[in-house]
């Protein structure tokens, strides 16, 4: 494990290594916030950074303003996002409680991108529900879900009708440190992880990549 970040053992220790030395330029806020939630005893919910600098080249190139993250945690990824769709973009963030994020607001002020940045706390189910509700539907163009595994496949569904024609749903953690490869381990985390690749990939609404970096993450584009 890294002391910055854990290293999922899907990737080789020289793989992850160049990656960190050559493989994307990171803000030097976004690095402070990195390395201060490396130093909380749950830093593994970090979001990857490799993740996040791909969210970095993405979202500018699609054009993307409003993004939806269900799942905040300290709000490394909230930054660099916010960071990436510029002044006139917005995040609405999802989380159960601010206790972790409480440790990012300071660098999301930090980066100026603080007053791009909703964050709504409560359950993510019906944060996503009461925006369907006020006809938010086909509006948002990046949605990244990164939350309690269990709940992914709700949170899918929820922002299919949130997420415009041609936009992203991310899903992280699809390979769960290879745990979803061995099918004798049954917990419920890792059974709700195979079970939303087998929901996107039955999914005949959407075209979708798995890409085998991180900790796994899959791109569903939403036809």
């Amino acid at each position: 494990m890294s002391a910055k970040f854990q290293t999922p053992r899907i990737v080789s220790r020289a793989v992850n290594e160049y990656v960190l030395k050559h493989g994307f330029r990171e803000s030097k806020v976004a690095e402070k916030l990195r390395l201060a939630t490396a130093n909380h005893e749950s830093s593994v919910m970090m979001g990857d950074p490799t993740e996040a600098s791909m969210f970095k080249v993405l979202l500018p190139a699609m054009g993307a303003k409003n993004i939806i993250e269900v799942g905040v945690y300290t709000g490394y990824t909230t930054l660099v996002m916010a960071d990436a769709v510029g002044p006139e973009g917005k995040i609405v963030a999802l989380d159960v409680n601010d206790d972790y994020a409480k440790i990012g607001k300071p660098f999301w002020k930090e980066a100026g991108v603080d007053d791009r940045i909703d964050l709504r706390i409560g359950p993510a189910k019906d944060s996503l529900q009461s925006m369907v509700d006020e006809v938010l539907h086909d509006t948002f163009d990046f949605a990244f879900i990164d939350a309690d595994k269990p709940g992914y496949i709700e949170y899918y569904e929820l922002l299919m009708k949130l997420v415009r024609k041609n936009g992203i749903i991310a899903i992280d953690n699809v390979f769960w440190s290879g745990d979803v490869f061995d099918e004798s381990i049954t917990d419920s985390d890792t059974v709700a992880l195979r079970n939303i690749t087998q929901h996107v990939k039955k999914d005949d609404r959407v075209d979708h990549v798995m890409l085998p970096f991180a900790d796994g993450v899959t791109l569903v584009r939403k036809k």
